[in-house]
């Protein structure tokens, strides 16, 4: 496996959700939009996970030059992106988002399959490849928080270009020969999703990111509103990926001794905990720093757990559907679901029940998994 150049590419790549992620929202306030309108747009980012998966999955399944869709896509992620130079309205936003991230999410789901299955004999491997793409993410998080203080947010826009280039430019050292390997025979993609435990993984998975919609969509707006700097915020998104890190690195020691079923459920449990106490005590920044050490569990240990879990429900040509169905029921649909509530619910009922709403949509994904994933996974 080409450890270090896939290292490279999960750096950049998740360097760009930490400029992406944090300061998103805050570039389209600073540009006139209501929470409403911030929680549209973030959802209709979200969307394209629905539908990009799915279609780059289906492509890749039926194509042996997966780096050339990659390189593809990532050309084309820097094209519609550059858009975001040439207007601000709401639906010129809209559009620029929705085409970018239709690009924009077809690499990673084609690379994860990839190093799962170098990885898959060695369960929490994975995450010591994954873990590049959290130290990128905190360093841009850390970096671009002073910048935002001192200049304000238009800097959001060339840094997440600048990034955007350098996955294309990055996306041309990996050899199509080392993309490919040996696949396993599969039967019908429908059989593979009957499977005992698949809905109910896939649905506790829906709920765990209709969770997260009010922290991806406004937790730097929230924390802003309370008088924290953007450095601050900035911290306390980096402390939370260095939380991450440490799952990564531990995940296949963990793995040996405890089920992934175990990890998942309890990755579901303390993300309702972490909801609650963001919501209920945004003046208490030691209780916040306490929250953000929860990404190692609602992040880390569950995106960890659950990529290997798809890896064994769906095998041989499937791998790569099976990724895109996760990707597009969790991320696509649940953030979605998550950021488009959360505006409303934000504005007209605030922050803290918005958060008590997605406390009671993880503790539902916790008694999915509990009652209904079984107990041998």
């Amino acid at each position: 496996m080409p450890y270090w150049r896939l290292s490279g590419f999960y750096f950049l790549y998740f360097a760009t959700l930490g400029v992406l992620v944090p300061y998103w929202g805050l570039y389209l306030q600073s540009v006139g939009f209501s929470p409403v309108d911030i929680g549209h747009l973030i959802a209709i980012l979200m969307f394209s996970r629905i539908v990009a998966p799915v279609v780059w999955g289906w492509i890749a399944d039926h194509r042996e030059q997966r780096m050339a869709v990659v390189r593809l896509a990532s050309f084309l992620t820097v094209v519609a992106f550059s858009g975001v130079f040439f207007g601000t309205s709401f639906w010129w936003l809209a559009a620029v988002m929705l085409l970018f991230s239709f690009f924009w999410n077809a690499s990673l789901p084609l690379l994860e399959v990839f190093v799962m299955q170098h990885t898959a004999a060695r369960p929490g491997a994975y995450g010591r490849v994954r873990l590049w793409g959290s130290i990128g993410f905190i360093i841009l998080v850390l970096a671009l928080g002073p910048v935002i203080d001192a200049h304000g947010p238009w800097w959001i826009l060339p840094s997440l270009l600048s990034l955007m280039v350098g996955i294309w430019l990055f996306s041309q050292t990996l050899p199509e020969s080392e993309m490919k390997c040996a696949v396993e025979p599969a039967g019908r993609f429908r059989d593979a999703l009957r499977q005992p435990g698949v809905f109910a993984f896939l649905l506790a998975c829906l709920l765990m990111q209709i969770s997260h919609g009010p922290y991806y969509t406004f937790y730097s707006i929230y924390l802003e509103s309370y008088g924290y700097s953007k450095t601050v915020i900035g911290m306390l998104w980096a402390f939370a990926v260095v939380c991450e890190i440490g799952v990564f690195l531990l995940m296949q020691r963990l793995l040996t001794r405890v089920s992934l079923r175990a990890v998942l459920i309890a990755s579901f449990f303390l993300a309702a905990v972490r909801w609650l106490l963001i919501g209920h005590f945004p003046e208490n920044l030691s209780v916040l720093v306490a929250a953000q050490a929860l990404h190692a569990a609602t992040f880390g240990s569950f995106h960890a757990t659950a990529i290997q879990l798809v890896h064994r429900f769906f095998t041989g040509k499937h791998q790569h559907r099976g990724q895109a169905i996760y990707g597009s029921l969790s991320f696509g649909i649940g953030g979605a679901v998550g950021s488009f509530y959360s505006g409303h619910t934000w504005a007209t009922l605030g922050p803290t029940v918005t958060f008590n709403i997605a406390a009671a949509a993880a503790g539902l994904a916790f008694l999915v998994a509990l009652l209904l994933i079984r107990p041998k996974t």
